[in-house]
């Protein structure tokens, strides 16, 4: 009877040793999900509901493959953007004059902004509402919240004065393709607002038939607290892009989510 005990205590502690061999999976083999992901579920809850085997998990039950696994040229990972893409730049909040070739936001998947705004003028537009602006009234998209921040953009602007003169819309809402590059512009997804186009500068203004990837000199009129406003609530600076476009703020939470 004494050996019977023996032999079954041994057994019992052989099988919890198996049991913790065959469950303590090092953290190092276990699957990781790539920061930017992460970053794209906190700033999409509403489209971007989890990560699996290489996928982003999608609200309507897609899926959509984060990184297509090409190596890509700078001009390629703004004209054939994947998810993972997006997070290829740097948008340097700690710098007034940008990086070569550091354009963090205008590399978009265009997959998956057409998944959340509308895959063509009509799908955007009928989400679209106004948002006053400054006696004007300006076309938005409510979706993933940006009308909201553009409102409260305008609500902290009411106490700058100062700042006004920089305020006229200069469009907002507009289905088009980006000048000389066949993917769709920000301004189609009605999340993106142009403003003061009298005291801005774009980069092919001012180093007229420059290439994508030729040097360039940077240029700014517009003051350091109209920007920190817009980023505040959500929106990039075109003026943080080495090819810059100080009349432009888009709405790109996951942008500056990675960027702090």
């Amino acid at each position: 009877m004494k050996r019977f005990f023996k032999t079954t205590a041994a057994l019992a502690g052989m099988l919890s040793v198996a049991v913790i061999f065959f469950t303590a999976v090092p953290a190092s083999a276990q699957p990781s999900i790539p920061q930017g992901a992460k970053i794209l579920m906190k700033a999409y809850p509403s489209f971007i509901k989890g990560y699996e085997n290489g996928y982003l998990l999608m609200s309507d039950g897609t899926k959509m493959q984060y990184d297509d696994g090409r190596k890509k040229s700078f001009e390629q990972k703004l004209d054939d953007a994947d998810p993972e893409d997006m997070f290829a730049f740097k948008y340097d909040r700690t710098s007034w004059t940008p990086e070569y070739l550091q354009d963090a936001g205008r590399s978009r998947c265009e997959l998956l902004f057409k998944k959340m705004y509308g895959n063509s003028a009509a799908e955007v537009r009928k989400h679209l509402v106004t948002v006053p602006w400054f006696g004007e009234k300006v076309l938005f998209t409510p979706i993933n919240g940006a009308a909201d921040s553009l409102r409260a953009v305008a609500r902290e602007l009411e106490k700058h004065p100062e700042l006004r003169s920089y305020l006229k819309s200069s469009g907002s809402f507009y289905w088009r393709k980006v000048r000389g590059a066949n993917r769709q512009s920000a301004h189609s997804y009605g999340m993106t607002i142009d403003i003061a186009v009298a005291k801005s500068d774009y980069w092919l203004w001012k180093n007229p038939g420059k290439k994508e990837t030729e040097k360039i000199v940077y240029a700014n009129r517009f003051p350091k607290e109209l920007i920190l406003i817009f980023e505040k609530h959500g929106f990039i600076w075109g003026g943080r892009w080495y090819h810059y476009d100080t009349m432009h703020f888009e709405f790109r939470p996951e942008i500056l989510m990675a960027n702090p």
